[in-house]
Formats: structure tokens, sequence, C-alpha cells
């Protein structure tokens, strides 16, 4: 699968783990930064990701910042995109199976390495259900196609 991450500087280390996580796991990771810990705006590399997946250039993204709440915020005004913030396996889930999520946002502040790689496992190993879920697709993106233009 095509992954593509980034983080902030709140999520530089968070962000190194997961890329050496989904390389041995047989992913294709592309690294859209940032490369270091020194600061910058989340919104630039949240940026990145949401216009990879949204193109289709990528299959799923992951975005680390400080709670993830921003990066979720950025990537969801990009057409096609289900971004949400987790802090929790079940929650993760929940996101793929009910909201078919395509990027997952997490918060290096809080969750640490080891819950961040639990639910990032979730994620990746769940699947959408469709049923009843994919009616409620079919309207949220209808309300993209109004809104997102």
């Amino acid at each position: 699968m095509r992954i593509a991450v980034a983080s902030d500087h709140a999520g530089f280390s968070l962000k190194e783990r997961i890329l050496h996580f989904l390389s041995s796991e047989g992913h294709q990771v592309l690294d859209l930064g940032t490369h270091g810990p020194e600061s910058v705006d989340y919104p630039d590399y949240a940026r990145e990701v949401a216009l990879r997946v949204s193109q289709g250039e990528a299959d799923l993204g992951v975005l680390v910042c400080g709670t993830g709440l921003g990066m979720a915020v950025v990537a969801n005004k990009f057409k096609g995109v289900r971004a949400v913030a987790v802090h929790h396996e079940f929650v993760a889930r929940q996101a793929k199976e009910h909201l078919d999520a395509n990027i997952l946002c997490l918060g290096a502040r809080v969750v640490g390495e080891g819950l961040a790689l639990e639910i990032l496992k979730a994620w990746l190993n769940s699947g959408f259900e469709g049923g009843r879920h994919s009616r409620r697709l079919e309207k949220l993106k209808a309300i993209e196609e109004e809104n997102l233009r």
C-alpha cells in the first residue's frame, strides 16, 4: 500500500518511528516531512499528505502533530479526504469500518509511541464494512460536492 506520512516538529520523533514500522511491514512510504525537530507550521505538512490522498497518489495518509487535531482540520479541507484524529485502538477500527477514514492523525503529546503503533495497526488492519455505512458516506460525498468547490 502507498502511504504518505508527515508531521510537524511536535510529531517528528513519532513520525520517524511510524515510517520505520510501515516500511518494515512492506508498505511503500512517502515521507513528506518535516525532516527535523525545528519549529514548522503543521498546515504545510497536512496539506502535502491530504493532496496526495485526494489525488490518488497515495492510498492512505498518516499525520502527526502535538494533538492530531490541527492536522485533521487541514486534511479535511481536501475533496475525498476523511481524516480522523484518533487516541484509542477502538476508535481507529471504527474510523475505518464506519467512515472508511483514509488519513489517520495522531497526537504525539497525547499518545505514546507504543499506543500510537497499536492504533496504527488497528486502523491498517480494519476494513470498511459497507452496508448502512455506504449510504452515510454517499451523503457525506454529496455534502462535500456541495461545499468543497
